[in-house]
């Protein structure tokens, strides 16, 4: 039978599974809670969006682009609509000057709303603060071919043209649709992208308005900008899509995920080194933990005088019980050895064992002292205890 997983492949299984599942979650929080653009894109199959105006041209025979680059790359061309609905971004003076330079070669420019007013060569768009209703219609106010073809149009008038230009669309109070001529070429601006949306192409006149505002199909190149609304050269709706990011992330760490199993299957095997347990380091470590958790400085103290004491009456030839007294006494008459401290030494060493609350830098002080006796008595000759 096939040997059970070890417990570093059942690790790496769990590790896995939960960035998966995690990765999961976030692709689903990340996705907006609808996948269409609230702005006229004709990305967007929403009632905002502006993909049915778009098929519509393609199906009737209108030469139409997507146009998802800078303005600046825009040539002026007379038989050329540039659409620039709901931008999602105010034009800079670069911008502003290729747009300018387009309407005056001759091209025509179909803007809406305040920020879309930027981007003309004279601007006079403003808010309307009390808009009648989120979509009202409005009748003709100039003779023109396009209020011809379409005599009423239907939009939101959420935003009103206050200078005196060539008014095609709106009311006593307000203008919602303006035409403004520049050199060759004009711009269409209106009060909202109403007339273009999905929804709002069904409205009455508001087809017949956007037809009659590109003019004839067999001549007129008609491009949506998208660069606008993020749409770049290099960003595609599908490429910048959330749940797309998620998917890249999701097989990034499946790829790590088998490369790193099938590295460890196939690696060299190698066992651990095996530390040793006898190591004479690790017992002094382990036994000095002991003593210090413990708090028993006067043992340890305890222990190295017994040793001590062993070695030096086992050299001058006293009982192994001598006090400090005969041993200091011995060591002076056998060894002609004269040190004031050498008594004081033992008599600590030996009343340490009385004294279970010894501080340890008192206890270390009093081995340390026992040992350099030991060094000088020569009492250890070779490092190592004989018997």
């Amino acid at each position: 039978m096939p040997a059970g997983l070890s417990s570093g492949d059942r690790k790496v299984l769990w590790i896995t599974g939960v960035a998966f599942v995690v990765l999961i979650v976030l692709g689903f929080l990340l996705a907006p809670a609808s996948t269409e653009s609230s702005v006229a894109t004709t990305y967007s199959t929403a009632s905002a969006g502006a993909k049915a105006a778009y098929l519509l041209l393609q199906e009737t025979g209108y030469h139409v682009e997507r146009w998802r680059h800078p303005v600046s790359q825009l040539k002026a061309d007379k038989h050329t609509v540039l659409i620039i609905a709901d931008p999602a971004m105010i034009p800079d003076n670069k911008e502003k000057a290729a747009v300018r330079d387009f309407i005056s070669g001759g091209g025509r420019v179909i803007t809406n709303g305040i920020v879309g007013g930027n981007f003309l060569p004279s601007d006079f768009s403003e808010v309307d603060p009390f808009p009648a209703r989120l979509s009202s219609s409005f009748s003709a106010l100039t003779p023109s071919a396009i209020t011809r073809a379409a005599p009423k149009i239907t939009l939101a008038p959420v935003a009103r043209w206050s200078h005196a230009s060539i008014a095609l669309y709106g009311d006593q109070e307000r203008t919602v649709a303006a035409r403004i001529v520049y050199g060759q070429g004009d711009a269409i601006w209106l009060a909202s992208a109403v007339p273009i949306t999905n929804a709002g192409l069904k409205e009455a006149g508001n087809l017949e308005f956007f037809l009659a505002a590109l003019g004839d199909k067999e001549q007129t190149r008609v491009l949506f900008d998208e660069y606008v609304h993020g749409y770049g050269e290099d960003n595609s709706p599908e490429r910048s899509h959330p749940l797309m990011t998620a998917l890249v992330l999701q097989s990034l760490v499946l790829a790590a995920a088998v490369l790193f199993t099938f590295s460890r299957r196939s690696g060299p095997l190698r066992p651990a080194p095996a530390e040793s347990r006898l190591s004479s380091l690790e017992f002094v470590e382990t036994l000095g933990g002991l003593y210090q958790q413990a708090h028993a400085a006067s043992i340890a103290v305890d222990v190295y005088y017994e040793r001590f004491q062993f070695w030096i009456t086992r050299r001058v030839g006293l009982s192994k019980d001598a006090s400090p007294e005969e041993i200091s006494r011995a060591v002076r008459e056998r060894w002609h050895w004269e040190d004031d401290k050498f008594l004081e030494t033992l008599q600590a060493a030996a009343s340490a064992r009385y004294y279970p609350g010894l501080p340890q830098d008192q206890a270390l002080e009093i081995v340390q002292a026992l040992h350099t006796y030991a060094v000088k008595l020569k009492l250890f000759t070779t490092g190592k205890e004989k018997t």
